[in-house]
């Protein structure tokens, strides 16, 4: 089988990683891919949301199987435009994706079939937004409504943080048409999870809790990013939690879509609100998350491709999942400055160190390779023992989020020691990245 995976960041490695490793997968190419999934995949220098180009590289390759990493290639509609041509691909359609691509579809289509989510508000022009926020009081949450790479939530604790959030989204046009539109959200209190699952439009599988960290600085200070780091599992998640999820939010989004016959197919990410044991809705993702995915996969056992065939096939009643049952923690290492302006082209050293340590992965996002060894691997081979050790390769930065650096450990602690060990044989200049991963988890410990 010949697999096409399209993205370039720490979810398309860990993806790639994962897929490499079924037996049933003979080459994987990935579009644009970045410099650690160079050691895996080949990677071919198509955008991803080139949606024309990576139809015709499909059809020139003969893909068995495409698999779709961010969201806009999906807001875009490739699923739709792959189907069309006879493709095998994973992920929902142009109309499903807009639970990600709007933030406005999607909290209607929360009102509409009563999945619990915060009280909100829809506005079109900034003065009526900002009368709102005065007569409303803070703390309030400004959403704009498209996509803005995770940084276009803002939670404002007073009324100047919030007025000055509508100026940035719709004044300002920090995120261009993405905030013509904007949501103003009670803001509720308790703790974030994620919760990702597979979906046939009829059946899902759950995949294993997650808890992402949004902010840029320790102990959730500073601005949003689109993560600095994730750990898997996540003791809010209890199975009481997983229940109402799957009774109170998953099961009447499925049966509120198949009756107006645009069932679900693909992958649904939950970001989860728990407030006094009751799970609300913050956001919909219609691909998995990034850092979380670098944090679940690792523990996955079963192989990733038949849940994945499961799901375009209608047969995921069929598939039993197996976890390791040790924690995950990833680490995500930015260049200096993001989520704001940041200098590439740096070259990143101890990468190898670190991916001789055992249970350790290193994900590349943000990466650029530089081959000088004429005996490097072929990467149409099978994954190697390890993969991301890369003799005669040399690596800089190339965007934001870095790396994810992420450890297995047997609980949550081990996890959390064992990534920062690693975490600290790598450097390159202005590396940044938050010192407390995880800190929720181990506060949760008995």
């Amino acid at each position: 089988m010949q697999v096409l995976v399209i993205g370039s960041g720490g979810r398309e490695h860990a993806l790639c990683r994962k897929l490499a490793q079924s037996k049933r997968v003979d080459k994987i190419f990935c579009a644009p891919g970045n410099g650690g999934i160079s050691q895996l995949a080949e990677c071919v220098d198509i955008k991803a949301n080139d949606v024309i180009s990576l139809l015709k590289f499909a059809n020139d390759k003969r893909i068995d199987l495409t698999v779709v990493g961010p969201e806009v290639p999906l807001v875009a509609g490739i699923v739709d435009t792959f189907t069309q041509q006879g493709h095998r691909i994973f992920g929902p359609d142009q109309y499903i994706a807009q639970l990600e691509g709007s933030k406005v579809f999607s909290k209607k289509k929360m009102a509409q079939f009563g999945i619990p989510t915060a009280g909100f508000k829809v506005f079109e022009d900034a003065e009526s937004a900002k009368k709102y926020i005065r007569e409303k009081r803070a703390p309030l949450v400004i959403k704009a409504d498209g996509l803005c790479a995770g940084k276009g939530v803002m939670v404002a604790l007073s009324e100047e943080e919030a007025l000055s959030a509508v100026d940035t989204i719709m004044v300002d046009k920090s995120f261009g048409t993405a905030g013509d539109r904007i949501i103003i959200e009670d803001c509720l209190e308790g703790e974030e999870a994620s919760v990702i699952l597979v979906t046939d439009g009829r059946d899902s599988v759950v995949f294993a809790s997650s808890q992402d960290h949004k902010r840029a600085f320790d102990n959730d200070k500073g601005p949003n990013t689109g993560g600095m780091g994730a750990y898997s599992p996540a003791p809010v998640v209890t199975e009481d939690i997983e229940k109402r999820v799957e009774s109170e939010i998953v099961a009447p989004l499925m049966k509120g879509l198949a009756e107006e016959k645009t069932p679900y197919k693909g992958v649904l990410y939950l970001g989860l609100m728990i407030v006094k044991g009751n799970p609300y809705v913050l956001e919909f993702n219609v691909r998995f998350g990034d850092p979380e995915t670098q944090a679940i996969l690792p523990r996955l056992k079963t192989d990733l491709v038949d849940i994945i065939e499961a799901s375009i096939d209608g047969r995921l009643k069929d598939i039993q999942m197996e976890w390791d049952d040790r924690a995950c923690v990833c680490v995500v290492c930015a260049s200096g400055g993001y989520p704001g302006g940041y200098k590439k082209g740096l070259p990143i050293h101890g990468l190898d160190e670190a991916a001789e340590m055992d249970d350790v992965v290193v994900f590349h996002a943000g990466t650029k390779a530089t081959i000088h060894d004429t005996q490097h691997p072929d990467p149409s081979t099978k994954l190697r023992i390890r993969p991301e050790r890369s003799r005669g390769t040399t690596y800089e930065t190339s965007g934001g989020r870095v790396l994810g650096v992420t450890g297995l450990g047997e609980d949550i602690k081990a996890a959390i020691d064992r990534t920062y060990a690693a975490v600290s044989k790598i450097d390159f200049k202005d590396i940044h990245y938050r010192k407390d991963i995880g800190y929720r988890a181990v506060r949760a410990r008995p």
